[in-house]
């Protein structure tokens, strides 16, 4: 960890949500798509699930990717500083997130920024969830697939749809690469 950047302890996270809903393991594996024992990995911080795998877990207990991170009582207007991030790292992904304000639930948007190394993607295969999104390119160059078209994305780039539409984010360079992606999600 560098300066004073906090990462949530993910397991932690993941198993008091699924305890405030009242769900066993087997049925968020079930509602996510994966196997109980991946579950149990990731509450023991076992596994480090790629971003795609993260996406659905936060579908199947109800909540965004961002209420990984989200602090209680934080105030209406709140500034992110640099050395102060709270952030995600993904091994499987190869790639860090970090949370460029308050996030989670009752917020009209969501800002996060995203570091993805040489060769890293977001997942296996395209995800697809509740909301739009605006994507902006600041280093390297990046691949989107959004349904079946492929978006070459350089630095100063930007793109917007609707997050329903499945994609997958991929780092097909040979540097790093990072983006800031500002979602919104449907209120229900």
């Amino acid at each position: 960890m560098t300066g004073g950047r906090t990462e949530p302890n993910l397991g932690e996270v993941v198993r008091r949500l699924r305890s405030e809903r009242s769900l066993s393991v087997r049925t968020l594996a079930a509602r996510a798509g994966f196997s109980p024992s991946f579950i149990s990995q990731v509450e023991l911080n076992q596994a480090s699930p790629s971003i795609g795998s993260l996406e659905r877990i936060a579908s199947a207990l109800g909540v965004t990717l961002s209420d990984f991170f989200r602090e209680p009582d934080v105030e209406t207007t709140t500034v992110s500083r640099l050395d102060k991030r709270q952030r995600l790292t993904s091994w499987w992904s190869r790639a860090r997130i970090e949370a460029l304000g308050p996030l989670g639930t009752g917020r009209p948007f969501e800002a996060v920024m995203i570091t993805i190394a040489a060769g890293g993607s977001s997942g296996k295969r395209p995800h697809a969830h509740d909301g739009h999104e605006l994507a902006v390119v600041f280093e390297g160059r990046l691949k989107l697939m959004l349904g079946s078209e492929a978006h070459l994305l350089s630095r100063g780039d930007a793109i917007t749809f609707s997050s329903t539409t499945p994609h997958l984010w991929e780092n097909p360079g040979p540097k790093s690469a990072r983006l800031v992606i500002v979602s919104s999600r449907f209120t229900h």
